[in-house]
């Protein structure tokens, strides 16, 4: 009899943390390249191109974040005050990003 390999299962709480760290990093990303498309529209050359293609990317972004953020709070066993922060987090540029680091150091990814 010979043992086989299986692969490791996902947990739930696996995949929600997956998740939620792509759509954080994502909006990190799109919050980029509308301050970029901000940079040119308001300093640099007076065109709109990259807040007319970024603001809706980012606009559809943030809405999957904090929809995103709501979802997995329960497998993730967030307390409310670790949700807020979550959500706070979506305001200032990047800080999903930043606190999607927070949450994988202090464990609760």
């Amino acid at each position: 009899m010979t043992e086989t390999a299986q692969a490791p299962q996902t947990t739930g709480a696996t995949r929600h943390a997956t998740w939620f760290r792509a759509v954080a990093i994502a909006e990190a990303i799109s919050w980029t390249g509308l301050l970029i498309g901000m940079l040119f529209k308001y300093v640099l050359s007076d065109n709109e191109i990259g807040v007319k293609i970024f603001g809706p990317i980012h606009g559809g972004i943030f809405i999957a974040y904090v929809i995103t953020v709501l979802a997995v709070r329960r497998p993730l066993r967030w307390s409310w005050p670790i949700t807020l922060a979550a959500l706070a987090a979506s305001i200032p540029p990047l800080f999903t990003w930043f606190f999607e680091l927070w949450a994988r150091r202090t464990h609760r990814l």
